[in-house]
């Protein structure tokens, strides 16, 4: 492998679930930028199209799906649609996420089944399909899942939901690692810390007090910021890295 290539994703084909916007949009940018097609789901349509309308006009490879990760029917089909149009892909990026806030003395079933639908099985139900085609496409390939600076400490409170489907997504990641090793196929996770997103500025649920409040000693992170190292595990630079996790939270553990 040439340096030159190292980090090139030409030729590549990149599925990046939410991302109409917020992070998602920083990790289509940087996986473009690189050379992949990117493919942008989200079940908000109209967003993902408008992202990728975005990328084509600047000179790259983009295209749209929607799909819904609390469905399994709708991850399913829309799969095999992105994979008739484009191919198995190579890369698949689990960004999607929600994070609602619910205090624990008022937590019900019905928010815990929400958070974990989308944050949880609709990873398990993307990976599934994802890594059927490129065990078929026999290329090896990427997995990389987005999940949570809350996972190496508490943020903000009522995040028992949140936390607890991120840790199911971490582990996630260590089991598939396992059960793809043989096909090159790598699987890591990429922990965020704070990031202002819509997600984040528009999340329900009562006012966020905790950890989170004291800023990062290197300022609030951005989308790219969190897409550079998703970028890392994609690349065929990382093809001897599997089954790890980074944090990119601006040095706030050590505060």
């Amino acid at each position: 492998m040439t340096q030159s290539n190292a980090f090139s994703l030409a030729g590549k084909v990149a599925f990046v679930t939410g991302a109409a916007s917020g992070i998602g949009v920083g990790i289509v940018q940087v996986l473009a930028e690189a050379g992949a097609t990117v493919v942008l789901i989200d079940r908000d349509e109209a967003g993902a199209k408008s992202q990728a309308a975005k990328l084509v006009k600047a000179g790259h490879k983009a295209d749209a799906i929607k799909m819904d990760m609390a469905s399994e029917a709708s991850v399913v089909a829309g799969c095999a649609d992105a994979i008739a149009r484009h191919g198995a892909p190579w890369i698949l990026v689990n960004n999607a996420g929600v994070h609602d806030r619910e205090l624990i003395l008022d937590a019900t079933a019905a928010e815990w089944d929400r958070v974990h639908a989308i944050n949880a099985r609709g990873p398990f139900f993307m990976t599934r399909e994802c890594a059927r085609a490129m065990v078929g496409a026999g290329q090896g390939g990427r997995i990389i899942n987005v999940a949570s600076a809350s996972l190496i400490g508490s943020l903000v409170k009522g995040h028992a939901s949140y936390a607890a489907s991120k840790g199911a997504m971490r582990e996630l990641s260590r089991a598939t690692a396992l059960d793809l090793l043989e096909h090159k196929i790598t699987v890591n996770t990429v922990l965020p810390g704070g990031v202002v997103t819509p997600g984040a500025i528009n999340a329900k649920g009562p006012r966020p007090e905790g950890p989170a409040h004291r800023p990062p000693p290197l300022g609030l992170s951005e989308p790219r910021d969190i897409a550079a190292a998703v970028y890392f595990f994609a690349t065929p630079a990382a093809h001897r890295v599997t089954n790890q996790t980074l944090a990119v939270d601006a040095g706030w553990s050590l505060s």
